[in-house]
């Protein structure tokens, strides 16, 4: 288990998902951890589940004042900052690029990418003058290949690994790591969410999607929010202190390419015979 005594983290939608797992898995480690999100209910029992080293603050991840409240908050209670994670997301509609609204387009960005740069922008502030600290950026294989997810989520998230590395270029010089961590198919409630799924159905999607990720990638299941976690423990934990700017694919094998056919000797012969044939 890594070693995390001492630190403190602030995770935005943490009230479930890759967020809740990674609150839980700081927290077992031994870090302080300040649950956010905007669905109070969720992010409470988040905290709670933490005992005296969580609590729980409702923050829009959109605004400016609720993450700069979130960054406070972390250094009024526990005196310090050592870990920020810029999870909180959405998955918007997928459409044609014709039809996306400027709506859309720009709450996507909102919550995505205008929150990282929040969240990074506040968290480095305080860090620099610890001289200490590390940030990580939840970003998608959608902004590593295209299908993976609508056109503005793949953009935003594509936005998230660029931030990542102009501010880990800046922020080294201070002591501040700042990293990335890109997901694959992972069993959440955000497809739900983004389907348009509320309430027990929305809840319910989650054991639907884990069952259609079984065959998505070359790893045969689907993604937990226990193996995002992980990556994301890691890169906050001193084990990772000659690490920034890095961006830490978890996805299965997703992104690795095409499979090797089955049986690539008898494929090639056939192809060549159809050649000769022609």
């Amino acid at each position: 288990m890594m070693e995390l005594n001492g630190k403190v983290a602030v995770v935005t939608g943490g009230a479930s998902g890759i967020g809740a797992a990674t609150c839980a898995l700081l927290a077992r480690c031994g870090a302080r951890v300040v649950v956010t999100d905007v669905d109070d209910a969720r992010g409470a029992a988040v905290a709670a589940n933490l005992g005296e080293q969580g609590i729980y603050l409702h923050a829009d991840v959109t605004r400016e004042h609720d993450m700069a409240a979130a960054i406070r908050t972390a250094a009024e209670r526990f005196g310090r900052l050592d870990a920020m994670v810029n999870n909180a997301g959405r998955v918007g509609t997928w459409t044609y690029l014709e039809d996306i609204t400027l709506d859309e387009w720009d709450a996507t960005f909102a919550v995505l990418a205008r929150s990282a740069f929040l969240g990074t922008k506040h968290a480095a502030r305080l860090m620099r003058e610890q001289g200490s600290g590390a940030i990580v950026n939840i970003s998608s294989v959608a902004a590593l290949r295209t299908g993976f997810g609508p056109h503005p989520y793949g953009a935003a998230k594509a936005a998230i690994l660029a931030l990542t590395r102009s501010a880990a270029r800046e922020l080294a010089q201070f002591g501040v790591r700042v990293n990335a961590v890109t997901p694959g198919g992972v069993a959440t409630r955000i497809q739900g969410h983004g389907a348009g799924l509320e309430g027990e159905a929305l809840d319910a999607s989650v054991d639907a999607t884990r069952r259609g990720l079984r065959t998505f990638q070359p790893i045969a299941r689907a993604g937990e929010g226990d193996d995002i976690a992980g990556a994301i423990g890691y890169l906050v934990s001193d084990a990772a202190s000659f690490v920034t700017g890095q961006n830490i694919v978890v996805d299965g094998g997703l992104t690795l390419g095409k499979a090797w056919p089955g049986n690539y000797r008898a494929e090639a012969d056939a192809t060549a015979e159809r050649d000769r044939t022609r």
